[in-house]
């Protein structure tokens, strides 16, 4: 019986420890198939603390070299039914399309070779933003005072992540990981109400903190070193 234990032992550790992983492949392509982000805030926005579902909306192409990869990515959402509370929970209500997109370089550092895969990633790169709708009060003693927006943020962005891998097959693995967005932005906000003569433009520079929970998906391996 401890005979037949060890070998269970041993081909469960030899499955696991399998050393055939991505980085035999000199590179390989990810596709984001399930994200949950906070995007960043538009104009006075009061739930900025909500998360957005988005599917499909990335890749990532790395060049592999043993336990480092050397990744460019890009991600990208768009919405024609946004909505937020502006200023305060009974203000405002914002509606209209937004575009959020994003280019980044960096690295991942696996932390093994094994079939099961923690690893950790820094990236760099460039992040727009922008909305452009209405802003429509709430309280019905106000009237119909609609207000046009239009709100854009560009800027900076650095995004350290933590996440794993799990090679299926040696081609194919699926990967989650969770990050951290570091956003700094040139903003410009532009509200024209009724009169146009009222039209109201700032502009700011801040920095954005943005958790992103999740983000999962599929990568595959292609060109073999062996």
């Amino acid at each position: 019986m401890k005979k037949i234990l060890l070998i269970v032992f041993v081909t469960c550790v030899s499955i696991i420890t399998y050393a055939q992983t991505g980085a035999d492949y000199n590179y390989s392509v990810s596709i984001r198939s399930f994200s949950l982000m906070q995007l960043p805030k538009v104009l006075n926005q009061t739930n900025t603390q909500d998360y957005t579902k988005m599917y499909g909306n990335g890749g990532i192409l790395k060049f592999n070299d043993n336990q480092i990869s050397y990744r460019i990515s890009g991600n990208y959402y768009r919405s024609t039914d946004f909505q937020f509370q502006n200023t305060c929970e009974t203000c405002e209500i914002g509606r209209g399309k937004i575009t959020d997109y994003s280019f980044k370089i960096g690295f991942e550092k696996n932390f093994n070779y094994s079939r099961i895969q923690p690893y950790f990633a820094f990236d760099l790169g460039y992040r727009s933003n922008r909305f452009t709708g209405t802003l429509t009060p709430i309280d019905p003693i106000a009237g119909n005072t609609n207000q046009s927006a239009d709100a854009t943020k560009n800027g900076m962005v650095i995004t350290p992540s933590l996440g794993f891998k799990i090679n299926i097959i040696p081609n194919l693995s699926i990967f989650a990981e969770s990050s951290l967005d570091f956003n700094y932005s040139y903003e410009k906000q532009d509200i024209t109400p009724s009169n146009p003569a009222n039209r109201t433009v700032n502009t700011y520079t801040k920095w954005e903190f943005l958790l992103n929970p999740v983000s999962a998906g599929i990568q595959f391996n292609f060109n073999s070193k062996n």
